[in-house]
């Protein structure tokens, strides 16, 4: 009974040594196999659970003081971990699980189910699918191919002349990039940037031997991490000051080794989505594609290549697509909404004012989603299994920014072990106990 209670204790006692670090950023339950020392190898906590067994069968401080003895002399001739799981085993299932542990007295609230029906309406309208730009490249491509009239010029020669395109205004910007225009004050982003091979899913993880790695996913479970993600993670707008990348929830979506990488890939999804969204809006708007229309047929006329109107109204559409779409960017990121889908009441500029958008400062619609709700929405996109990888990335990175971390590695994190436990006796007896113990056993 004595040896039991030994190894239980002893046992328990290992588990009571978890990092704290990890515990209080992200209410985990490991122990860092390394205890800060830089040297990762479960041999230190085998060492640890040696000196917890010795150390709880050894007499009391008054018992030496009185000359007594333990019964029977027990110590501890051996322990040794035969089994254990880390947080990085199985594509980090044991990371998940712990999380789910965390979360279990959570209710999925409207948040997750919000995103779903969020990107379930993308989808269906073919905004994460359509091409804008691609289909701007293919008119304006029509356009080059017609031969202009020529003129004779000043110095007597025959020059083509020029077309004039109200919409080359705004095209001349696209190659400045939508975050760029988005956000034309550098100082605005984080200039923070990481060497990712040194981080858990740029390396050969640590691995267990397969104790209680398992772990059953529903959807329901699924919900719960992806709400896990919004509560320990940061983004642009809402940074934490613990973090490394201040941009952490762009980092689970793209994984680039910056902040303002991270930040450009958002800000190119963004505008993907939103020019979709907006030329279904703007092509199916008779006024404004009769505004449209109307400035074509002027210059056409006057260029005197009426074959150009329709290619030519539709380059000045694409244009004000474009124009619109930086403009919803500008107001995301300033903090402000825009809807899925546009109305005569939500769209922003003219089509004068198309030419000076860059001018445009942001606002709101009125109503919509934020940044976070289409933020949200990319991570939701986003393979779990490559979250999972990218999460443990950003643990690591904020664990080590602590005191006496900075070896922090997430893959010799234990979750669980298997214990042999040999104990002696001074009069030739022994006894060999074998436990299972983790913070879910």
């Amino acid at each position: 009974m004595k040896t039991e209670c030994v190894a239980d204790i002893s046992m328990n006692s290992v588990l009571a040594e978890y990092s704290r670090q990890l515990y209080e950023q992200y209410g985990l339950l490991m122990v860092d196999t390394s205890y800060g020392t830089g040297s990762h190898t479960i041999v230190n906590t085998e060492e640890h659970l040696r000196n917890y067994v010795q150390k709880n069968l050894e007499l009391s401080l008054p018992g030496k003081v009185l000359g007594q003895n333990t019964m029977l002399g027990m110590y501890c001739k051996d322990a040794n971990i035969t089994g254990n799981s880390f947080a990085s085993d199985n594509n980090g299932a044991v990371l998940n699980r712990q999380i789910l542990a965390y979360m279990g007295a959570d209710v999925i609230g409207s948040l997750v189910s919000d995103v779903e029906e969020n990107v379930m309406t993308l989808q269906e309208s073919g905004f994460d699918t359509t091409d804008v730009d691609a289909m701007a490249r293919e008119n304006q491509e029509e356009i080059d191919e017609i031969e202009l009239p020529t003129i004779i010029n000043d110095e007597g020669e025959e020059e083509q002349v020029s077309l004039g395109n109200p919409a080359d205004t705004v095209n001349s910007n696209r190659g400045i990039g939508p975050l760029n225009l988005a956000i034309s004050d550098r100082s605005q982003i984080s200039d923070t940037v990481v060497n990712l091979s040194e981080y858990a899913s740029h390396r050969e993880k640590n691995k267990g031997t397969g104790l209680n790695d398992d772990l059953d996913m529903s959807i329901a479970k699924r919900a719960l991490i992806e709400q896990y993600y919004y509560e320990k993670c940061g983004y642009y707008g809402a940074e934490m000051e613990k973090s490394l990348l201040k941009y952490q929830m762009e980092y689970l979506a793209y994984g680039e080794n910056s902040d303002y990488a991270n930040l450009g890939h958002v800000a190119g999804t963004l505008l993907f989505w939103r020019q979709a969204s907006n030329m279904l809006y703007l092509f199916n708007c008779g006024p404004k594609v009769e505004a449209a229309d109307m400035m074509a047929s002027l210059l056409t006329a006057v260029m005197l290549v009426p074959e150009l109107k329709e290619l030519v109204k539709y380059s000045i559409l694409f244009a004000w697509t474009f124009a619109e779409s930086i403009s919803d960017l500008k107001i995301l990121f300033n903090g402000g909404r825009v809807p899925l889908a546009k109305s005569d009441d939500t769209w922003q500029l003219g089509l004068e004012a198309m030419f000076s958008f860059r001018d445009y400062d942001g606002g709101d619609c009125g109503e919509g989603l934020y940044y976070k709700d289409y933020l949200r929405m990319i991570v939701f996109m986003t393979d779990f299994n490559i979250k999972t990888q990218r999460l443990m990335d950003i643990m690591e990175m904020d664990i080590r920014k602590t005191s006496g971390n900075a070896d922090f590695k997430i893959d010799h994190c234990l979750d669980c072990f298997r214990a042999e436990i040999e104990i002696g006796t001074s009069y030739g007896y022994g006894a060999t106990i074998d436990r299972v113990y983790g913070y879910e056993e």
